[in-house]
């Protein structure tokens, strides 16, 4: 398995990163990308890289801190990007449930990091809440930049845009609340062939971990909710997920 989206880059893991990079690997996660949410997040997402085989970084500013991108922030996300291991742009998108960057503000840098994956060719991270339309719309002016839209919670219909532009999508602990009937009901219509697997730790741990910090060895919750849901093992859900990974990410079957 590997943890799509993760954030051991958090102030949380700085007491026992080593430990938890055990535990991820003890409980069958053989790869964790640990995605940037400003600029110094990006920077430790990197260094973690450099400590730690089977890390993976993505490097962007998320939504809520899009009043902070200038000039120099992109300079420094572009230089980092050139790391061999650095995979894709993000998290990128928009927020308006918390609207902690005004919202024009939010949409320029969404598209800003949008043109820069275009320029380095590589994909891009989505974070979308309570954006659904204009986060699509957006993504529509740049129709060939390959995207995951992380932690999904959106409708199906539009889930149903994404899939005809070739985006992939990527689900968590939310997966497993008592209370996401709907959402299992969305994810269960998009093709199994589209999915990752996330933990997005240390927020949104899965059942019975809820309310408690969330880390890469619960990953395999993940995984055995969606194998209920595909009606496939778990066994076949962690090897259609990680393959699906590997291809979004362009990570290569040795690494």
């Amino acid at each position: 398995m590997i943890d799509s989206h993760a954030h051991l880059n958090d102030p949380q893991f700085s007491a026992d990163l080593a430990e938890v990079v055990a535990r991820a690997e003890q409980n069958g996660v053989s790869g964790i990308i640990n995605v940037g949410y400003d600029l110094l997040s990006s920077q430790k997402a990197v260094q973690l890289v450099e400590e730690y085989p089977g890390l993976y970084a993505v490097v962007g500013v998320h939504p809520h801190d899009a009043k902070t991108w200038d000039s120099s922030v992109e300079q420094a996300i572009a230089d980092l990007a050139a790391h061999a291991e650095v995979l894709a742009i993000g998290e990128s998108g928009l927020d308006y449930y918390y609207d902690h960057s005004p919202r024009d503000v939010q949409q320029a840098v969404f598209r800003a990091q949008l043109a820069l994956a275009r320029a380095l060719n590589l994909p891009l991270v989505v974070h979308s809440r309570d954006a659904a339309r204009d986060t699509l719309e957006i993504l529509q002016e740049f129709s060939d930049v390959p995207c995951v839209l992380h932690c999904y919670s959106g409708s199906w219909e539009m889930a149903r845009e994404y899939l005809k532009m070739g985006h992939y999508f990527s689900i968590g602990g939310a997966l497993t609340f008592k209370n996401a009937d709907r959402l299992r009901s969305v994810i269960s219509q998009i093709p199994i062939e589209r999915m990752l697997v996330e933990t997005d730790c240390p927020y949104l741990a899965p059942v019975p971990h809820r309310g408690k910090r969330n880390e890469p060895a619960y990953l395999a919750l993940v995984v055995r909710q969606l194998a209920e849901l595909y009606n496939v093992t778990v066994e076949e859900a962690a090897a259609i997920t990680e393959r699906n990974t590997r291809l979004f990410f362009r990570i290569n079957e040795e690494d």
